[in-house]
């Protein structure tokens, strides 16, 4: 099977995964217990306001009749409406999915950037002090709690030491860049605003820094163990028969091979991370899906929950198609499968 057709097998598999997910999230969201409806109206609301609310959102109608509607809707590009904001689901995840994906895309640069190279130290220098700090890292990085992680940078950094801001993703009186791709840091590269793209780096330097410890401690050990692995193969010891340097070996030989299933984890990180930023934005009060999807399920406001869902069920499979595309670049074996 060709590259190509493997690719497109595994884009058609997108839509099963996202019927499950909105198959699932509408169940759930339908057994939580509590009534939106009745939150939205409020405790001085009659009984007609709280009826023109339920019809107003469709919440009168049987479960098969609401789940039908939303599926039809969402072919149609309507994901529902929020009953917090009252805007279009889509509108609204329009506007904070900027903020999401790039806190984790700096997130996931910083994990890899600090991750693989440490990685690759510590089985370079197996069982001496080099490897033994990675386990301690890796060990912290696993173990310890994102919430309690940024709760202590933010007062360490933040409050105690002043190098960093701890909240919000621009300074209370800074003016955001010409909206563009709606990630400020490239929006105020491309527009040469230079304040404003200094000013949003230092605001993502602690949330990112976060986000990134538990898949920089998971890529490290990941990338450590498969290129032990590799190093201890035949073709690598005949290179080394041959004359070959520490560093070509390593380089040259075995770091293509071991990095494959590094690229998998990667992968899976990113996914990890996406989840894992609704803790961190809720600390940092990031203006992204985390927050949102937060203060939408403390209000029982069920369609942002179900299209934040839906979005995420979407990246995560488009991150994995990604993920088995490069990775049957880099081993062309997997193509044919």
């Amino acid at each position: 099977m060709s590259l190509a057709s493997y690719t497109l097998r595994r884009v058609l598999l997108i839509v099963p995964t996202l019927f499950g997910v909105s198959l699932l999230t509408f169940a759930l969201s339908r057994i939580v217990p509590g009534d939106p409806a009745r939150l939205a109206a409020g405790a001085q609301a009659t009984p007609e306001m709280y009826e023109q609310i339920r019809r107003e959102f469709g919440l009168d109608d049987p479960l098969p009749v609401q789940y039908w509607n939303y599926l039809s809707g969402l072919f149609q590009g309507d994901w529902g409406r929020s009953i917090l904001s009252r805007r279009p689901v889509l509108e609204d995840l329009s506007i904070y999915w900027p903020a999401t994906f790039e806190l984790v895309l700096f997130a996931m640069l910083i994990a890899v950037l600090i991750g693989v190279p440490l990685g690759i130290l510590a089985a370079v220098r197996a069982d001496r002090p080099a490897d033994q700090l990675s386990r301690v890292i890796a060990l912290l990085g696993v173990s310890l709690p994102a919430f309690w992680l940024a709760i202590l940078f933010q007062i360490f950094f933040g409050l105690q030491l002043g190098w960093l801001p701890v909240s919000g993703r621009l300074a209370s009186l800074a003016e955001p860049p010409p909206v563009l791709t709606g990630l400020y840091t490239v929006d105020s590269f491309v527009s040469g605003q230079w304040a404003t793209l200094g000013d949003s780096v230092r605001q993502l330097l602690l949330p990112a820094i976060t986000l990134s410890f538990p898949a920089m401690a998971t890529i490290m050990r990941f990338t450590r163990a498969t290129l032990l692995e590799t190093l201890g193969q035949d073709y690598v010891r005949t290179a080394r028969a041959k004359g070959a340097t520490e560093r070509r070996v390593v380089s040259g030989h075995a770091l293509r091979n071991a990095l494959i299933p590094t690229v998998t984890m990667v992968g899976l990180s990113f996914g990890w991370a996406m989840g894992g930023s609704v803790l961190v934005e809720t600390v940092f009060d990031w203006p992204g899906l985390g927050l949102y999807a937060t203060k939408s399920a403390l209000s029982l406001d069920f369609m942002p929950i179900m299209g934040i869902a839906l979005l995420y069920g979407l990246v995560f499979s488009v991150i994995n198609i990604l993920v088995d595309v490069t990775y049957g670049a880099l081993d062309p074996r997997v193509s044919r499968v």
